[in-house]
């Protein structure tokens, strides 16, 4: 049984106060037995309401929870998504103000640029290949605004996936012209590496955790549309990080670096 309208609204706005006030809640999971995944994006779509209401706009999409061991600690096993805000892309070098942020941790992953319109369902990895205009190195810092990250699934898809902000790298590259599932990654944090990880990792190529996000959001009437940016999922482990780090994350096959640093 679905929970009430009142209480999806009061979660949503519970997150986005935690959000703006830079503060963490309880998990959502352990209030009320009966919330579900259904629930949980419903939450998710009120918390994002109010970002867009704050001024904020959608400009893409990112799939979270990707990896098997990932899946084995949070105790789903497919994907979930968040909407991408404006005000979560920074610029390829950037210093960020870490008290912006709460918990926040590093993953690598590959960034798709879409150059038409993908509908579900009954999208392929070949039709994602044909829509991407380009692919290119993607640092995602997500952040939980449940606190110790404490989550579970109906936890972080409430949270709009645990976003929080995200660079992408300034090279270019047609998909068509590498093997994404083969690309290797590389984390560095103040040049000692960190972290490896393989496209492959990615629900076996990261077309197909874009096919599948389109095939989602197609059953429930949500298209990707073209200029939009899809995060498709990390290539490896995620990353703590602590005031004075400089992470650098290199990708394979031309799809070049991306750095972030944090003050």
């Amino acid at each position: 049984m679905a929970i009430g309208a009142s209480e999806i609204s009061s979660l949503g706005d519970e997150l986005y106060k935690a959000l703006v006030a830079g503060s963490t809640i309880s998990n959502i999971r352990d209030r009320n037995s009966q919330i579900d995944i259904i629930d949980a994006y419903r939450i998710q779509e009120r918390m994002i309401s109010r970002r867009l209401n704050a001024g904020e706009k959608i400009i893409g999409k990112k799939i979270g929870v990707t990896s098997k061991a990932v899946q084995d600690m949070i105790g789903v096993y497919e994907p979930d998504f968040g909407q991408l805000t404006d005000a979560m892309l920074v610029p390829d070098g950037t210093n960020v103000d870490i008290t912006t942020l709460i918990q926040p941790k590093a993953e690598g992953e590959i960034a798709f640029s879409l150059k038409r319109d993908l509908v579900g369902p009954g999208v392929t990895a070949a039709d994602v290949l044909e829509a991407t205009d380009y692919v290119t190195a993607c640092f995602e810092i997500v952040d939980s605004r449940i606190r110790d990250w404490d989550i579970r699934i109906e936890d972080t898809v409430a949270d709009n996936a645990s976003c929080g902000i995200f660079a992408i790298g300034t090279e270019r590259v047609d998909p068509k012209d590498i093997d994404l599932a083969g690309v290797t990654m590389k984390i560095e944090r103040n040049g000692i590496e960190v972290a490896s990880g393989l496209g492959a990792a990615v629900q076996g190529s990261p077309l197909n955790s874009v096919a599948w996000l389109a095939n989602t959001l197609g059953r429930l009437g949500l298209p990707f549309r073209a200029g939009e940016i899809i995060l498709s999922g990390a290539l490896g482990p995620m990353i703590e990080i602590t005031a004075g780090d400089t992470f650098l994350l290199s990708l394979s096959d031309g799809l070049g670096t991306c750095r972030l640093n944090f003050e």
